[in-house]
């Protein structure tokens, strides 16, 4: 595991304990540092201790789950980094919801004090949540009370999706800034178990215990360690040409023997290309995200042996605790992607190797170019695979190929037949999986006017009309969490009832009270 200021982790198997202990900031409130260490949990534990089965997340300090996050951080950030904070404490809250749904490794929150507003966000993000009955400690939902703004970790959603809260309670919990303890916290569903100070943690290790027992990670054996991903990158590039405000971001295909299996896998560590291109390529979104906002396209490329990719990606088929993980992480990346407010082009040129898991690339894009060349000896290709037909499901639960067909049956059909075909232009043109063809004479000039189209453009138009086209099909907690709260939570943001000069955010903590404009919108 790494070395953590703001968390602390113990690992005694076939249960890890790990402990928020934010020194820095009061009643265990959280930043984005704090985050980003939390997400770094995250992904050791399931990558580095496979025999680990359940997850005991708990507070370090006295009578203190979690405050949620540091306001005066909030009151005085740029709405862009809110706005990028909010989204990605949202994915490690999915992140940690997806270990207890598909790796096997369940999470308890082991509630030992206050938790309030993004704390107990945490705390729902878990599979299961155990609160001390110790007569003073809570769970609530203050910010609408307090604050002027909403809970923006999916609280309000994961009340009434995940836990089935009835909705006039969850208003009620939502508008009663001191919470509720107790025996009443269980009756609301707003927890799943009470204890006793003196009997709290047995009553915890006993019910993690019980869970540990349903898992079907090993119980033994080897992880693999995960070394930091630095730069440069070895499988990823990432270009700005800040003339057309975009960023050409290239993945490169693999080079070498691969793994065949499972124990392949492991034997590599983390070198094999399948791990290492997924770490890089979410580096590189996430630096972007929050480093370079005026980089409003991200133009994706590849480049390599479509062969090598699908020969590479096959062992994510083995029933193997590892093939699993990392065949996971593909899926949490593509849909970084997928949510990240940028628009997304994909070229399809002569050496791309657009095939399997580099394929969602070009399945993910707001549009995809593909050279209809007069080159037989080394044509732009498409290649789908199995891995195409579900392995990566987007936050809406299906297929990037679903739901481009959402409710196109026949063309579903058509595509699915495509599956293992290497595809030049007029038939990727005629399955529907790209957007034009231009031939070699018009190919600079159509990826530049597009380009220019796209930095012409309104980034906040762009913004909402992208997130409106990208998820057809089912709604799903995720996508309420990612699309109507953050788009309600956006706005907020930027009304002065919540960071106006007399707003709440600015006065919380002043004794002085906020004031609001009173008219409806």
């Amino acid at each position: 595991m790494g070395v953590y200021r703001h968390w602390r982790v113990e690992v005694e198997a076939p249960v890890a304990t790990v402990t928020m202990q934010v020194q820095e900031l009061k009643l265990n409130s959280y930043d984005l540092e704090v985050d980003v260490e939390l997400a770094d949990v995250v992904q050791r534990l399931r990558f580095e201790h496979p025999a680990v089965h359940v997850v005991v997340l708990t507070g370090g300090l006295d009578r203190v789950f979690c405050a949620g996050a540091n306001i005066q951080m909030l009151a005085g950030a740029t709405h862009a980094h809110k706005v990028n904070f909010c989204k990605f404490t949202n994915e490690t809250r999915f992140a940690i919801e997806d270990a207890s749904a598909h790796s096997g490794q369940r999470w308890i929150a082991a509630v030992n004090g206050t938790a309030a507003g993004g704390g107990y966000e945490l705390a729902l993000a878990c599979a299961e949540i155990v609160l001390v009955d110790d007569r003073s400690s809570t769970v609530s939902l203050p910010e609408v009370p307090l604050l002027a703004v909403l809970p923006g970790t999916g609280g309000l959603t994961r009340l009434v999706d995940k836990r089935h809260v009835r909705r006039d309670l969850a208003d009620a919990f939502a508008t009663k800034a001191e919470g509720i303890r107790g025996a009443q916290a269980v009756e609301w569903g707003l927890v799943d178990g009470l204890a006793r100070p003196s009997e709290f943690d047995q009553a915890v290790r006993e019910r993690a215990l019980a869970l540990a027992a349903e898992s079907d990670r090993p119980r033994d054996g080897p992880g693999i360690v995960l070394p930091p991903v630095e730069q440069p990158y070895r499988w990823v590039s990432v270009a700005a040409d800040r003339s057309l405000r975009a960023a050409h971001v290239t993945v490169r295909g693999p080079s070498g023997s691969q793994p065949a299996s499972g124990d392949e896998l492991v034997a590599a560590d983390a070198s094999s290309w399948v791990l290492a291109a997924a770490r890089e390529l979410d580096d590189a979104l996430l630096r972007l995200r929050f480093d370079e906002p005026e980089l409003g396209t991200w133009v994706l490329h590849t480049s390599g042996d479509v062969d090598a990719v699908l020969d590479a990606e096959a062992v994510l088929s083995d029933d193997h605790w590892l093939a699993r993980e990392v065949r996971l992480l593909w899926a949490q990346v593509l849909r970084r992607l997928d949510v990240s407010a940028r628009t997304l082009v994909a070229l399809v040129e002569p050496g791309s190797c657009f095939a399997g898991v580099l394929a969602e690339l070009a399945l993910a894009a707001d549009r995809t170019l593909m050279l209809a060349s007069d080159d037989d000896e080394e044509p732009a290709v498409l290649h789908l695979a199995e891995a195409n037909d579900g392995w990566f499901p987007g936050h809406n639960g299906l297929s990037r190929l679903a739901t481009r067909f959402w409710g196109r049956d026949d063309a579903l059909a058509a595509a699915r037949a495509q599956l293992g075909k290497d595809l030049l232009a007029a038939d990727a043109a005629a399955a529907g999986l790209v957007t034009f063809t231009p031939d070699d004479l018009d190919w600079d000039d159509e990826v530049r006017l597009t380009l220019e189209e796209r930095a012409g453009f309104s980034p906040d138009a762009l913004t909402g009309m992208e997130a409106n086209l990208r998820f057809a099909g089912p709604e799903t907690m995720e996508t309420k969490v990612l699309g109507r709260l953050s788009a309600w939570q956006n706005w907020v943001f930027q009304r002065p009832n919540a960071v106006g000069p007399e707003g709440a955010l600015r006065r919380f903590g002043t004794g002085a009270r906020p004031t609001f404009d009173r008219g409806r919108t």
